[in-house]
């Protein structure tokens, strides 16, 4: 800033003023988003209601409310951060929102942002799984900062849920935030390739959000997608790597009536033509189509035989970019 020059801080002194601020800044440093927003005003609104504390569903109320310097000087920071550092705005925060739910999140794992999230909270998965209270084992596959596995415990009241991952510092994550719901008791973490460590267990249902991204798009990331760990994304050449180890061997961990669920980013044609006898169904949210399907352990066992898992391959997170 030049000698003499009136700092923001000095200038801004509402909550509109630092919202108009952030958003100008954003677009004029041409940062990239994905993480939770899509867009400039969202970002910013984000940013700024995390760090004064304020409910962040609705800016509105707050505009007009005159900031303390401390506050005007966080938002100045934090702003900064966002475009110094290229970061996801949830690493700055360290907080993640899925459908109303907050999560501890840091660099050691993908920032939460799933579809299938949406689908467990607004019941959408009643479609494939009618009978929600008989859901009394629930698998969940890569499971990162552990957002799915918790929702799905609040969902599936007499279920335990089982929440695997590779990496052991995504299930540190995953620790924290099974504590802060306090569902220690009813959310085990292992540490485990896709199915390798779950010996002769059967379950109601298998959720998972594997990595999926192709080689080339992960090589193409923008810092902000660069932020997250690649082992989250990497999904191998057409972004099915780990999808098919999931479908081919899920038959032996699902029970006979049990529901498998995937995520699986735009590689529905690729998916269905790998597959051509398997009767996937299709659940679209508000904003996705043809990204998340169902199976069922009839439907797998029918069609594809049942594997023993291979230690050699990788595990990982992986959401949407």
């Amino acid at each position: 800033m030049p000698e003499n020059a009136i700092s923001p801080i000095d200038e801004l002194l509402t909550l509109k003023d630092w919202l108009r601020y952030a958003v100008s800044s954003f677009a004029k440093a041409k940062i990239v988003y994905g993480h939770g927003t899509s867009n400039a005003t969202d970002e910013a609104a984000f940013l700024i209601l995390s760090i004064l504390d304020l409910p962040i569903d609705n800016i509105d109320p707050w505009l007009d409310c005159r900031l303390t310097r401390p506050e005007r000087e966080q938002l100045y920071d934090i702003i900064g951060l966002r475009i110094a550092t290229r970061k996801p705005a949830p690493y700055l925060t360290n907080s993640a929102w899925i459908q109303g739910h907050k999560f501890y999140v840091d660099e050691r794992v993908i920032v939460p942002r799933s579809y299938i999230g949406e689908l467990i909270c607004s019941d959408q998965l009643s479609t494939a799984v009618s009978d929600s209270a008989g859901v009394t084992t629930v698998l969940e596959l890569c499971t990162g900062s552990g957002c799915l596995a918790i929702l799905a415990a609040l969902a599936f009241p007499n279920a335990h849920v089982t929440a695997i991952d590779v990496s052991g510092d995504a299930l540190e994550v995953a620790r924290r935030n099974v504590s802060d719901y306090e569902l220690g008791q009813r959310v085990s973490l292992l540490r485990s390739d896709l199915y390798v460590s779950l010996g002769d267990q059967r379950f109601n249902l298998i959720i998972a959000n594997p990595p999926y991204v192709t080689s080339e798009a992960v090589a193409a990331f923008p810092p902000e997608y660069k932020a997250e760990p690649e082992l989250a994304h990497l999904g191998g050449r057409d972004g099915l790597d780990l999808v098919k180890r999931i479908i081919d061997e899920a038959s032996r961990y699902l029970r006979p009536n049990g529901v498998l669920v995937v995520e699986i980013g735009n590689a529905r044609g690729a998916l269905e033509a790998a597959y051509p006898l398997l009767p996937f169904l299709w659940l679209d949210t508000e904003i996705s189509e043809g990204e998340v399907f169902t199976l069922t352990g009839d439907d797998l066992s029918s069609v594809t035989k049942p594997s023993r898992p291979s230690k050699g391959a990788r595990l990982a997170r992986k959401d949407k970019p």
